[in-house]
């Protein structure tokens, strides 16, 4: 997959702007502030229809304007498209080839990976930063998983509701619950073939590149105990059987106590957290092998490369680090979209960002 071209208008700081990208390598160049991370932002909201920044449309409009909007040519295995997400301050709309479409059909249409500074909270932020972002990169690939989490996410807010309330001899709270219960184990189920999927690969790619003397795993934490061999119906059957034992306390404190929305993704390097005993260091290898391992997971599903964003990696890894990342880079059919405040000793089509003015430079 590759992004061919961006359009965008009226986005955060920049000046409206059409970007044509290369296949490989494209670098952007600038002091911090003017705009870098905006165009990479503006990649990925166009391909996601969200930021990676901020959860409020109103902060990705340009000061004094109404709206905003991106749009993306690109071309996947099959052929060239394209797709634009357009928002005000009430509304998104969605199209793919001009036609407007619902955002179930949006998401996951172009596959990026990002990488940015702030995602060293993947280990040391809450676990709901981690179910955020596993939930989402699970989602990207799989449109089944995507469809089942939504469900689950609607059915959690109804039965909360009827616990709230003290509702639960409601005929209609067993209904649910019995969907909450299917749902909840289908979101399970998925989560941990993919943990058991993508830890074989993090560990590849984090002692390939970093520390070839180090062992390092993911591991689904769930609140439910050793789940990891058990079927699609066991998991409901567990579901069930903690939700009875723990009934009395939903129904005192009013929200659901059992269920995927407690659990917890944790990176253990050597055996131990990371989140406690790693060095700032080995925190941000692992999170950059991490998102490599995010490529090889798209790959793997969809059976081509998504494109990879990478934000300030001037200021996160050291000349040494850098070198050995990018020469793996090199070495794939992977499109890369990357900034830097200092040029890069590399082939790549480079533009130079000032006062969110982009412009084409020669190498």
């Amino acid at each position: 997959m590759k992004i061919l071209e961006i359009n965008y208008i009226n986005f955060r700081n920049l000046s409206d702007r059409n970007i044509k990208f290369s296949p490989k390598i494209n670098l952007f160049l600038g002091k911090n502030g003017q705009g870098k991370t905006s165009i990479i932002e503006a990649v990925y909201f166009g391909a996601t229809g969200k930021s990676f920044r901020t959860s409020k449309n109103a902060d990705l409009i340009k000061y004094g304007k109404l709206k905003t909007g991106c749009f993306l040519e690109y071309e996947d295995k099959l052929s060239d498209k394209n797709i634009s997400v357009k928002i005000d301050s009430s509304k998104k709309e969605y199209r793919l080839n001009k036609k407007r479409i619902p955002y179930d059909e949006y998401y996951g249409k172009v596959n990026v990976v990002s990488f940015i500074p702030e995602d060293i909270e993947l280990i040391v932020g809450s676990p709901g930063v981690r179910r955020k972002f596993f939930d989402s990169e699970i989602a990207q690939s799989s449109h089944e998983y995507f469809q089942n989490l939504k469900q689950y996410t609607k059915l959690l807010k109804i039965r909360n509701k009827y616990l709230k309330n003290r509702e639960h001899k409601d005929p209609m709270f067993s209904i649910y619950e019995d969907e909450f219960i299917k749902y909840g184990a289908k979101v399970i189920k998925k989560r941990l073939e993919y943990v058991k999927n993508i830890s074989i690969i993090l560990n590849l790619n984090y002692r390939k590149l970093f520390d070839s003397k180090k062992e390092l795993n993911l591991v689904y934490h769930s609140e439910m105990g050793d789940i990891k061999k058990y079927t699609l119906t066991e998991l409901e059957e567990k579901l069930r059987e903690d939700i009875t034992r723990e009934f009395s306390k939903e129904l005192k404190y009013g929200y659901s106590m059992v269920g995927p929305q407690k659990d917890d993704f944790l990176f253990l390097l050597d055996g131990r957290e990371a989140k406690s005993f790693s060095s700032q260091g080995e925190k941000k290898s692992i999170i950059f092998s991490l998102k490599l391992s995010e490529i090889d997971m798209v790959l793997k599903e969809k059976r081509e490369n998504p494109v990879f964003l990478i934000d300030d990696v001037s200021s996160y890894f050291d000349s040494i680090r850098k070198e050995s990342i990018i020469n793996y880079l090199n070495k794939r059919d992977i499109q890369v979209i990357i900034t830097s405040t200092d040029l890069l000793n590399i082939e790549s089509k480079n533009f130079f960002v000032e006062k969110g003015e982009v412009y084409e430079r020669d190498n």
